[in-house]
């Protein structure tokens, strides 16, 4: 069973991590600071590899140029340590999206009401990508490539960024856990806690 309902709040680096039931606010940008997705959720729980945020259908979605209403309900990981967060989806996606890996730098939290924290992450463009057509595989490496030159990453980045992708891409097809079917737990709570 889930182990993370813990109510004590816990601290990392003197900044109040999310507790079961609250509003996640995930705003990403990218290396250049320019503003990217935004995202809400309802944090579900930790356990070892993370936090978990429930997104259910039909929330309102945004990102310079684009604004939608999400079609499917989805889980979050935020992991303890890591360059990435993963987002699982379940049948009921319209296109078949599985799972879909960021690859990401600087993860931090803020809290900004005693209910409310944002998380706040860079995306580095890369993604590591399973659908039910195409199985997995990396996606935007040419956006990664781009904005290698166009904002100067440096070189240390790209390393850490492709290591990462590759041991992301392993870990995926081995079922490693967080990859192992674990998020199925954390979609039946989060819809529990929608619904009651």
């Amino acid at each position: 069973m889930i182990a993370a309902q813990e109510a004590a709040v816990e601290q990392q680096g003197g900044v109040d991590l999310p507790q079961p039931g609250d509003l996640v606010v995930a705003r990403n940008r990218k290396y250049d600071g320019g503003a990217h997705w935004v995202v809400p959720g309802r944090h579900l729980g930790t356990d070892q590899h993370g936090h978990w945020v429930f997104q259910g259908t039909h929330e309102f979605i945004s990102r310079p140029g684009a604004a939608l209403y999400t079609e499917s309900d989805a889980i979050f990981l935020i992991p303890h340590t890591g360059d990435w967060v993963a987002t699982f989806f379940d049948a009921a996606h319209p296109h078949g999206v599985e799972l879909y890996i960021d690859l990401a730098l600087d993860l931090q939290w803020h809290r900004i009401r005693p209910d409310v924290v944002e998380f706040h992450m860079i995306d580095m463009d890369l993604d590591v990508v399973r659908t039910k057509d195409r199985g997995l595989f990396v996606d935007d490496r040419d956006e990664f490539a781009q904005h290698a030159v166009k904002f100067s990453y440096p070189q240390e980045i790209c390393d850490r960024i492709e290591a990462a992708c590759q041991a992301l891409s392993e870990a995926v097809a081995a079922g490693h856990a967080p990859f192992d079917g674990r998020d199925a737990a954390w979609f039946t709570l989060g819809r529990t806690l929608q619904t009651a």
